[in-house]
Formats: C-alpha cells, sequence, structure tokens
C-alpha cells in the first residue's frame, strides 16, 4: 500500500475565495477538526500546498 498522509482541517473555508473550499472539498475536508487520510502522491501534495495555512498535515 502506498503512503499516507493525514490531512486535518484547522481552519474554515467560510469568507475565503471560492477556490479555497474548492480544494477542501476536493481533499474531502468539510468540517472543522475533521482528519482524512490519503494518498501520498504530488497532485495530493499540490492541493495541500495551496491550503497549507488552513490545515495540519502529518506524514
Amino acid at each position: 500500500m502506498a503512503d499516507m498522509v493525514k490531512v486535518t482541517l484547522k481552519k474554515s473555508g467560510i469568507g475565503r475565495d471560492v477556490y479555497f473550499t474548492r480544494v477542501l472539498k476536493g481533499l474531502g475536508l468539510t468540517k472543522l477538526n475533521k482528519t482524512v487520510a490519503l494518498p501520498d502522491t504530488p497532485e495530493i501534495r499540490g492541493m495541500i500546498r495551496k491550503v497549507a495555512h488552513m490545515v495540519a498535515v502529518e506524514d
């Protein structure tokens, strides 16, 4: 199984640009403090980088 990365939503997407809320939804983060395990791929890492100020990441 591929490496996984845990991502937790720490700041809300409310009041942010629509782009950020769509990235969060694409990552599966819909509620505060929700944690999802995602495959560690370049595409996922790029999405995380775009919303790095709103999430916490565990390798």
